[in-house]
Parts: C-alpha cells; structure tokens; sequence
C-alpha cells in the first residue's frame, strides 16, 4: 500500500522548468528525466497531466518540447495537486467491513469526516505555495 510519487515528480519537474526557464524557455523529456533520474516515458506521463490542467504546454515540430503556462509564482502546490492525484488522498477499505461488527460497521463513516478534514488542511496548505517558494528553497540546499 504505498503512495504515488507523481505529486513529487511533478514538483520536481515544474521546479527544474522554473529554474531552467532563465536560460531556455522549452526543454525536453529527456532533459527533465536527467534531473528526476527516471526514464523520460514517466515524465511524459506527468508532463501530459500538468497539460491536461494547462500548467505546462508543448511545442511539436522543430524545437518540440515543454515550457511552463504561468510563471512560477502563478502556481500553486495545490494546482499540481489537483493535476496529478485523481484519487482522494486517503481512501476506504477495498473490500466491505464485516457489517456484523460494530468496528466493521461503523469505521467508514467515522473515518470520513477525520479524512475529508485532513485533505481539506493539505489543500489549504498546498494553495498557500507556490512553485517559486518551492524553487527558492529548495536552492537554500544546493
């Protein structure tokens, strides 16, 4: 049961596009996978999904590659959130609870009100930074 790591490559993708966009303004999967160190088909993927919510866009033909939509400090952790992870941050079982036990019964609909005011204190966070915040501190570290 382990989480996904597309929200972090994402930030690191939109990151390094933001840091990278001072010299050049379109860049390559394969540049951005140099970076993540993973294989440019997944960053594609991540890239697709940044598109889809119109964070990044490509450029086809001659010079084809990704550029950021908006500046750095237009978007927010939580806009990449949102493109990334389609599922809720914390789901239910898989399978039914045996009803026939007061546990089995009653934990999905105690746990729902804990879990939806866990996501809504992320997003509130998330929507507060930008990737800019992300980008200067993270060069605090370099």
């Amino acid at each position: 049961m382990s989480t996904s790591s597309r929200f972090t490559v994402a930030l690191h993708i939109l990151t390094w596009m933001a840091l990278v966009s001072r010299q050049r303004e379109i860049v390559t999967s394969d540049q951005i996978a140099a970076s993540v160190n993973t294989n440019p088909v997944f960053i594609r993927r991540i890239l697709g999904l940044l598109e889809k919510a119109h964070l990044v866009t490509v450029q086809h033909g001659t010079g084809a590659g990704w550029k950021l939509a908006h500046k750095a400090e237009e978007i927010s952790l939580l806009d990449v959130f949102q493109a990334v992870e389609q599922a809720p941050l914390f789901e239910m079982h898989h399978s039914q609870p045996n009803q026939a036990c007061p546990v089995g019964r009653g934990i999905q609909p105690a746990l729902k009100g804990f879990y939806e005011n866990a996501e809504n204190a992320l997003k509130q966070q998330l929507a507060q930074t930008t990737i800019a915040d992300v980008l200067q501190e993270t060069l605090t570290f370099a």
